[in-house]
């Protein structure tokens, strides 16, 4: 917050708070590490991928490069380090994004990399992002993807191998000139094909100390590759599997990372700046109640117009009370909408269904903040208020697509309990944080311009608009999900004051984008 109270606004040498990283790990005893020699090793498979796309399935080349460490110790993190994944879809495709209004796409990838040491399992996302590209007028498209992944520990001595699954590849297409709007986002699911050479083997670390002796370092064999691949049988009990599982985890200690992989985040002629404008990053989790889990809310822009600050003073000016009002909206390629949110849940407890979401804004983000001081110790409520309707681009039940159309969402927006409705009508998630700060010291919480978590709780409504050909969903998806009680809780990342003199260097990148990245929390 900014204003007469400087103790409300964080100062820029406070940094955000260290918050726990979610992501998935497997619990496992560390083994104590042995010295090993280890050297970079370039890794490059071209893959055959089926994708299936708004008109049907169509074959797909990827190619994915990465460098290896060529041995490490046991409980050592290996760093997969230059990854790239390069999408090729065929001119079908392309004459499909084409007839459907696109003048270019922009595209995120998320690859399921299988983890497997001896019998146990583990698997890991690489995300990517690619350069907006332009659509050929001949040919195929070609998009790739770059992106920091996580580190995958061994927890014993024992080659680990690491093979490409699942990948999905989420689309936002580019209107052409003219039109009065962007084809809708979705997302193309792929599977590897059942020709995969070495079914997509990507990399074989050795992990423990080198065996003594002539033959140097050992290499991988294809029956072993095969053996600890997903669809092996392993010979331990689930317990063990669990424990014995190499581990899994981001790069990112502490709750901040700089620059990780991440969409742009910065203001543009379609949207341009204020004289009080922020930028920061949201990400988080959010519950779905009847499915008993939870989706990701992956990394998403918000752009920030601060209002002015009120102070209104005691009447003894021992302190006083701050008020003030912001607007925002969530800015993802020029739309107002998140990336899109993909997650597996098991329906009716035993069938495991993903889909692949998306929240678009249908009006604007306010956010009020109320604060009280004494001039040495300042406590600040934030809610942020945002009406949202939640869009399914792509469903499957059991690895079998479902088509849901172009049209399927909430019949209404997202709705809170609102602490103030009467000045805040109609439905809307409403998302609460608390401040507390002694001046001159980090603050604790959420404060609007250091960020931090935001919770609330919303109801999502019955969905309209599912089914393709004839078939209707909407009853199926409402039973399946819609529904009270679905806890959220959202991370804000320090902002970026883009309208500042001299912006931060600690808080904003050359190009004024933000520099601190978020990590989610459960």
């Amino acid at each position: 917050m900014r204003g007469p109270r400087a103790a409300v606004r964080r100062p820029s040498r406070v940094r955000a708070r260290g918050a726990a990283i979610a992501a998935f790990v497997v619990l496992a005893a560390m083994v104590p590490a042995v010295a090993v020699a280890a050297g970079p090793r370039q890794a490059d498979a071209e893959l055959p991928y089926v994708c299936t796309l708004p008109s049907g399935q169509r074959p797909v080349t990827v190619r994915i490069s990465a460098v290896f460490p060529d041995r490490v110790a046991a409980g050592e993190p290996i760093r997969p380090a230059d990854v790239t994944t390069t999408v090729e879809f065929p001119a079908e495709a392309v004459a499909d994004l084409a007839a459907a209004g696109a003048a270019g796409v922009r595209a995120e990838t998320r690859l399921t990399v299988a983890v497997a040491q001896n019998d146990a399992r583990a698997e890991a996302t690489w995300r990517g992002t690619a350069q907006p590209a332009v659509l050929p007028p001949t040919g195929p498209l070609t998009l790739t993807a770059t992106g920091d992944v996580p580190t995958v520990t061994g927890q014993g001595d024992g080659e680990l191998t690491l093979s490409a699954a699942h990948l999905a590849v989420d689309l936002t297409p580019s209107a052409t000139d003219g039109a009065t709007g962007a084809p809708a986002a979705f997302t193309a699911e792929c599977s590897l094909a059942e020709d995969a050479p070495g079914s997509g083997l990507l990399a074989t670390v050795p992990v423990g100390a080198a065996p003594s002796g002539p033959g140097g370092s050992p290499t991988a064999s294809p029956s072993a590759s095969a053996s600890a691949s997903p669809g092996g049988q392993g010979g331990d009990p689930a317990d063990r599997q669990g424990e014995r599982a190499p581990r899994v985890s981001g790069d990112t200690p502490g709750g901040t990372a700089d620059r990780p992989d991440a969409p742009p985040c910065k203001y543009d002629a379609g949207y341009p700046a204020g004289p009080q404008s922020l930028d920061a990053y949201i990400t988080g989790y959010s519950n779905v109640q009847k499915l008993k889990g939870a989706a990701l809310i992956p990394l998403t822009c918000t752009l920030i117009e601060q209002g002015p600050p009120e102070f209104i003073p005691y009447p003894d000016w021992s302190g006083g009370t701050i008020k003030q009002h912001s607007t925002g909206d969530l800015y993802n390629g020029g739309r107002k909408a998140s990336l899109p949110i993909t997650a597996t849940f098991l329906t009716f407890g035993f069938t495991p269904t993903t889909a692949t979401m998306v929240l678009e804004q249908t009006g604007p983000v306010t956010i009020d903040s109320l604060g009280a001081t004494d001039f040495m110790f300042t406590s600040t409520d934030t809610w942020v208020r945002v009406p949202l309707v939640l869009k399914v681009t792509s469903l499957s039940v059991n690895g079998t697509p479902l088509a849901v159309g172009p049209n399927c969402r909430t019949e209404k927006p997202l709705s809170s309990p609102d602490p103030d409705p009467a000045n805040h009508p109609g439905d809307h998630l409403v998302l609460h944080g608390r401040g507390e700060q002694v001046t001159g010291e980090p603050a604790t919480g959420y404060l609007l311009t250091s960020g931090g978590p935001l919770t609330g709780e919303m109801s999502i409504p019955a969905f309209t608009g599912c089914g393709a050909g004839g078939e209707n969903i909407d009853r199926l998806l409402t039973a399946s999900v819609s529904g009270s009680g679905n806890y959220v809780k959202q991370i804000q990342g320090q902002t970026c004051f883009v309208s500042a003199e001299t912006p931060n260097p600690d808080e904003c990148t050359a190009d004024l984008q933000p520099l601190k990245i978020p990590v989610p929390e459960r």
